[in-house]
């Protein structure tokens, strides 16, 4: 991590697309050199096997913070699939996992306690540690993932590299790119009162939005995110209604119980690595963005990989 600050400081890389609009202070020679993915990722890796009921898997998630947890063999270590905050939320607000209630016959107790591969994505994307920072770059606009497990020639998870990582490499860099030129400006935004299961089924419906504005006549009040609810569900007086299968009365609560009210946020003209440095700091993945006081759009961690990606 060292050399790579040192490249950052030393050189400057020119990305093509995205990048043709001004420099970013990114080294080439550290994006291009194999195996160095592992020096930006996150060796430690916590993993559970397939037969962890889904609660225990959610239990594990806003325990150690994560939004995304691989699912491994328990004896060879080998990735099989992976669940996130987003699958979570898909089994409780009425996206395709939540057809799993129809195997347990509405029974959400059972359903709750039922083996994590059955929400889990088996869909596996993985980068080989050999591989360099650029080949994950590429892999993870390319596949629209926000982590990618890194695994030996065995398939056995040696590291995990996510969004996070990549925003950290660009926080605080001046890379003469404005937000605006990277924001989503289509924002989907959800009203104060709404309920968290009606909002997760917008998160779901709208394309797998992780990340929602809350807004109360038009005023902009806190974000929500897929790990909000999630740590929600998981978490104190909430987690021991869900074990015990009273979750209807936890899911009609409105959404601004757990909307951030310290809201955070940047501006179009403001610089990416400005914004990039705000998330980090204030341990965020997206950020609202203003025009005049106005929601003029969203800038997520996710933008910053296609920006770096050169797209």
């Amino acid at each position: 991590m060292k050399r790579l600050a040192e490249d950052k400081r030393d050189s400057k890389m020119r990305i093509a697309g995205a990048m043709d609009r001004g420099p970013v202070q990114f080294s080439s020679r550290a994006v291009k050199r194999s195996g160095d993915i592992l020096n930006i990722a996150t060796l430690e890796v916590v993993t559970v096997p397939p037969t962890t009921t889904i609660i225990s898997a959610i239990k594990t998630m806003t325990s150690y913070g994560f939004g995304r947890l691989p699912i491994a063999d328990a004896g060879s270590k080998r990735l099989i699939g992976f669940v996130t905050g987003v699958d979570v939320v898909d089994f409780l607000g009425g996206g395709i996992r939540h057809n799993l209630l129809n195997k347990y016959e509405g029974n959400i107790l059972a359903a709750i306690n039922a083996e994590i591969r059955e929400i889990m994505s088996p869909r596996i994307i993985y980068i080989k540690e050999k591989a360099s920072i650029e080949d994950a770059l590429k892999l993870m606009h390319e596949k629209n993932v926000g982590g990618l497990p890194i695994v030996d020639d065995d398939t056995k998870i040696r590291a995990l590299v996510t969004e996070h990582d990549f925003t950290s490499l660009i926080a605080g860099v001046n890379t003469g790119l404005s937000v605006k030129e990277f924001m989503s400006s289509n924002v989907v935004t959800v009203g104060s009162k709404t309920t968290i299961e009606k909002t997760t089924k917008i998160m779901v419906q709208s394309g797998g939005f992780r990340k929602l504005p809350v807004t109360q006549d038009s005023v902009l009040m806190g974000m929500v995110t897929a790990s909000d609810i999630m740590r929600y569900l998981g978490s104190g007086e909430a987690f021991k209604k869900v074990v015990t299968g009273d979750i209807k009365e936890l899911m009609c609560q409105p959404i601004n119980n757990l909307a951030h009210r310290d809201l955070v946020s940047t501006e179009m003209e403001a610089d990416l690595g400005e914004t990039a440095q705000i998330m980090i700091d204030r341990g965020v993945g997206a950020l609202p963005v203003m025009d005049g006081g106005s929601l003029a759009g969203i800038i997520t961690k996710r933008d910053f990989i296609k920006t770096l990606a050169g797209q």
